[in-house]
This record gives structure tokens, sequence and C-alpha cells, in this order.
């Protein structure tokens, strides 16, 4: 009987082959196979550290304003994905398939696919609802969590966009407010304000790369996806999350948690340290001169603080 079963295993060895925990985290690219469409995703790197999987805010931004994190690759494998919808993701118009639970359902299918029974998670944005969202169906093998420039409270995002649209020249207020009322927020006295106030808070760096990576992203929006759950700007959130608050469930997680905010954040600095308050194991970095996208602000000190983070989680488990 035993030689029997031993026969077959081998039999299912080699009907199904290795999966890709079994080959190993190799850089490249290919598509995976999700619940609505296939998603894109890259690895970098083949260091033998814990593998760091990054979510992409948006909803609908693709990957590439996050390419600095590349730089973490040294030690460990990175793992970049386009959620579905936006990039070079499949596209569907399904609307049933945009919701937080759909996406993380999504992200449980990628980290089966690639065999990532340990993983260090980094969102940014929207990809920190999805992060936290994801912590709290109490998934194995997390060792650990970055929350960049958070979005954990809708509420308390609008707030802040509020507070910094104040800041603007009155002309650009007049074309925020005025436009928004009358819906034309398509028009272009609207995009301008809006090209100024990101030119503020979103992404202060006018280094030609960080504009190339910008630009990849914007050119592969998803501007349905992103329309439909946020709504028309980062400062007016109209779409399915505008009454989104994860305030009350942030201190059910428990893993080592980095949060990062840049002091010229869309995420209000004292939003963020509120929302660190309630995580225990927690810490915060504040990058100096840095709008939302601190990566591309501050490239080398964000590699600098994700590495330590990175290399602290994996320090701490092997002790």
């Amino acid at each position: 009987m035993k030689a029997k079963a031993g026969i077959l295993v081998l039999l299912a060895f080699l009907v199904f082959g290795c999966s890709k925990k079994d080959q190993g985290l190799k850089p490249g690219s290919g598509f995976i196979q999700v619940t609505g469409g296939k998603v894109w995703y890259k690895i970098v790197g083949s260091g033998t550290e814990t593998p760091l999987l990054v979510l992409h805010g948006g909803p609908g931004a693709p990957h590439y304003y996050l390419n600095p994190l590349a730089g973490v690759a040294r030690d460990r494998p990175v793992i970049f994905y386009d959620q579905l919808g936006c990039g070079r993701s499949d596209k569907p118009q399904d609307t049933t398939l945009w919701t937080i639970p759909g996406y993380v359902q999504r992200l449980g299918e990628i980290r089966k696919d690639l065999g990532l029974s340990q993983v260090i998670l980094y969102g940014h944005s929207w990809g920190t609802i999805l992060g936290a969202e994801y912590m709290y169906t109490k998934p194995k093998g997390v060792k650990g969590l970055v929350l960049a420039s958070p979005a954990l409270s809708i509420p308390l995002w609008q707030q802040d966009a509020d507070s910094l649209i104040k800041t603007l020249p009155d002309s650009l207020q007049k074309a925020i407010h005025e436009n928004e009322a009358a819906g034309t927020t398509d028009s272009p006295a609207y995009q301008q304000a809006m090209q100024v106030y990101y030119s503020m808070y979103l992404m202060r760096s006018d280094d030609p790369e960080a504009q190339a990576d910008l630009d990849s992203t914007m050119s592969q929006m998803g501007q349905v996806v992103y329309e439909y759950m946020e709504g028309p700007s980062e400062f007016t959130l109209s779409g399915t999350l505008k009454d989104y608050d994860s305030t009350e469930k942030l201190h059910e997680i428990t893993i080592p948690t980095l949060f990062t905010v840049g002091d010229h954040d869309e995420a209000g600095l004292s939003t963020v340290k509120y929302y660190q308050s309630l995580v225990p194991n927690s810490k915060l970095v504040v990058f100096k001169n840095a709008g939302h996208l601190t990566m591309q602000d501050d490239p080398q000190e964000t590699v600098k603080v994700l590495r330590a983070f990175c290399d602290s989680v994996d320090t701490s488990q092997q002790m």
C-alpha cells in the first residue's frame, strides 16, 4: 500500500508539475488568473529574505509610480502587480468586481499562485485599505505591514483635503467648488486646479524619472474603477468608498507595522499619527518635503526606511 501511495504522489507531481513556490521566486513578469480576469505581475530581485508584496493606490493607479521601491530588492524579491481594472491587467466593465471584498479575495489568490507562504505587505494610499482589510481576515504568514500615506478613514481624508484646498488661490478654490456643484469636473478650469493641487500635495518632484513614472501611471489609469470607487479627483470622494472608516478595527492589526507619510502629504500628518496610535506594535516615519508619492519625492530615504523595517521584521522573526 505504501509503495502504491508513493507512485500516486509521483504521478501527481509529474501531471501537475511544480508550483511557483516549489520553483522559487525568480525575476520576471507574467499573468495570474484571479476572480474576474487576469492580473499582471512583476518580480524584481531574488534575495533570500521575506518577499515584499506591493499594493498600489487608486483604486486604479497601476504600479509604475512605485518603481523606486525596486531598490529594496537587494536582499529580497519585490513583487509588483496591477490590480484588476488597470495597467497591464484585464479591464472588465463589471462594477460588481469593484468592491473591497473582491480586491481582498484577489490578493489572497495572488499570494496562493505565487506561493507566498511568508510575506511582508506594502500598501500605499488605497493600498492601505486593501492591506488592512486583508489583515482583518487573519491571513497566515504576513510577517510585517507597511501603511504608506494611509487612507484608512475616507471622512478624515476628506477633511484633510478640504483643509488643503483652502491653501490654493481663491480662483482655483472657486473653480473647484463651482464645477463640482455643476457636475463639470472635466472642465479645463477644474482640471487646472486639480493639477496645481497635485503639484503641491501629490508629487512635488520635477525629476524626469519621477515624471515618467507618474505619466505611465496616469496613461494606464483604471479611470472607470477610480471614479466608481473614489470619485473625480483626490480631493472629492464621492464614490463607493466615501463612507469607509477602519479606525475602530485598526487595533486588530498586531504584527509589526510601519506608517509613513510626507510632510506635504494628502494624508494629513495629524490623521496618520492618529491611525498609528490605534495600532499596537507600530511606528511612524515622516519624510521631509514630500507629498503623497513619498517614494518619488524622496526615493533614497524611502528605500532606506523600508529596507530597515523589512530587515527588522526578518530579524525579530528569527529570534
